[in-house]
């Protein structure tokens, strides 16, 4: 049986080409890890793609996850255990397909963005984008401070102002190498995921009561303070700069740009990032697991501060350590979302603008338009409008998801853009099946917000 002829990409597909080191995503670090041939072994190949995965997988379980996820627990037990599977599994969908745009098209997401949208729409989503990458850093902040404060007693101020420094890690970082920044990052994970299995194991969870809560309900849609919390979980959990880092930093690997090259890519780089977002999934399920164990059932269903659950968690589950290592968990999913929102907000500037700054001002700008509003709340409405405010951000969040998801979806499904690695039927069926369920959340948000208020 003869092998049918593959479909290239077309040059008239976009109205830039993009040529030189000037058009590569993240020139300093493109290309810069080693692939070992097609001759090595699986396990060499495999290892060389790993960490990408693990980047993106920080922002599925970063300080506004967090809220979310002990607000669903508190006040609805294990209910909406189904939708953090749900949005986890629409990431790994759009991860994927993040990750197949920028090997396929050596472009990231608002780099394709700019090339294929008139100056007006991008401009737009770029407008769109960096109010997703403030509204990520407000959490970064808020979680930073509150475990400072939790741990070291910092006033929440305090906190704030000392979260700019820690946006140098990545510049440091970065100078070594980005397996340097990679491997920095999967440390803290397994931080992160040592402390929630020493909560979980002190919680002791209903089994079956987990169980039962990964079964999808309609009550979702009949109770406002659910679907509230729900679309924090999605806007939470699938995060659109995610999808713009994710098409750039699996640019760093030095695999061959062919057919062959890039279809190898394509599957160690959507393994990579499935298996880290499975862990993901377990940092977001054991958040809510030791929320609806510890809170839910034994009259603290009003638990929606960071700071109340560490004050109740070692009363609450009798274990002295538990409170700890919460706060201690908490500060390196801030410390990690610090360095990946820093790369996310580089791409997409350098993206839509095709305007580089220098990394610590690009940082210093981004961070201050965080820092400035949590300092605000903090002086005029205390802890409380804090807590609210990480919980509000996650919602402009999910609204802003329709602008990444949507383009992405066009592109990877665009043959001339794509060529022989154009999404299949289904998977195209399933993107836009996903996109839609974004939409119509982000719409029935809205119409109850809208109907509340008047």
């Amino acid at each position: 049986m003869s092998t049918p002829p593959t479909t290239p990409p077309t040059t008239h597909a976009w109205r830039f080409t993009r040529q030189g080191a000037d058009s590569q995503s993240l020139p300093e670090v493109h290309s810069s890890i080693h692939v070992p041939n097609s001759s090595a072994l699986w396990w060499r190949r495999f290892l060389a793609f790993i960490g990408p995965g693990y980047m993106i997988s920080v922002g599925y379980m970063d300080p506004g996850n967090w809220a979310t996820d002990l607000q669903g627990g508190s006040q609805f037990g294990y209910h909406l255990l189904w939708v953090i599977m749900l949005s986890n599994l629409m990431a790994i969908v759009l991860q994927a397909l993040a990750a197949r745009l920028g090997i396929v098209t050596g472009r990231d997401l608002a780099q394709a963005c700019r090339d294929h949208f008139s100056p007006v729409v991008s401009y737009a989503l770029w407008v769109s984008c960096e109010l997703a990458i403030i509204a990520c850093d407000l959490a970064e902040v808020i979680g930073t401070a509150v475990a400072l404060q939790l741990l070291f007693g910092l006033p929440l101020i305090g906190g704030c102002v000392v979260s700019i420094a820690d946006a140098f890690i990545v510049l440091l970082l970065m100078q070594r190498g980005f397996r340097y920044l990679e491997a920095f990052i999967i440390g803290l994970l397994i931080i992160i995921a040592g402390c929630f299995v020493v909560q979980i194991i002190a919680a002791v969870p209903s089994i079956s009561a987990m169980l039962h809560g990964f079964v999808p309900t309609t009550q979702i849609l009949t109770d406002p303070s659910m679907l509230y919390i729900a679309i924090g979980i999605i806007g939470a959990t699938v995060m659109p700069h995610n999808l713009y880092l994710h098409s750039s930093i699996v640019q760093t690997r030095a695999f061959e740009r062919t057919p062959t090259g890039q279809r190898d890519a394509i599957k160690w780089s959507t393994l990579d990032s499935t298996i880290a977002l499975v862990l993901a999934l377990f940092i977001n399920a054991a958040i809510l697991i030791v929320a609806a164990a510890a809170f839910h059932g034994s009259g603290h269903q009003d638990v929606a501060e960071i700071s109340d659950a560490y004050r109740l968690l070692s009363p609450v589950l009798g274990v002295a350590i538990a409170s700890t290592l919460f706060a201690t968990a908490l500060l390196a999913a801030g410390m990690n979302s610090t360095i990946t929102g820093t790369l996310a907000g580089q791409i997409i500037m350098e993206g839509f603008l095709h305007l580089s700054l220098p990394a610590w001002a690009r940082r210093l700008l981004t961070r201050g338009l965080a820092v400035i509003p949590v300092l605000f709340v903090t002086l005029f409405y205390g802890e409380h409008g804090v807590g609210e405010l990480l919980m509000f951000s996650q919602v402009i969040l999910s609204m802003q998801l329709p602008f990444a998801v949507i383009p992405l979806v066009m592109f990877v499904s665009d043959r001339e853009k794509m060529g022989e690695f154009t999404i299949s039927p289904v998977m195209k069926v399933l993107a836009w099946v996903i996109a839609t369920i974004i939409l119509v959340l982000n719409f029935k948000l809205l119409w109850d917000t809208v109907t509340s208020a008047s």
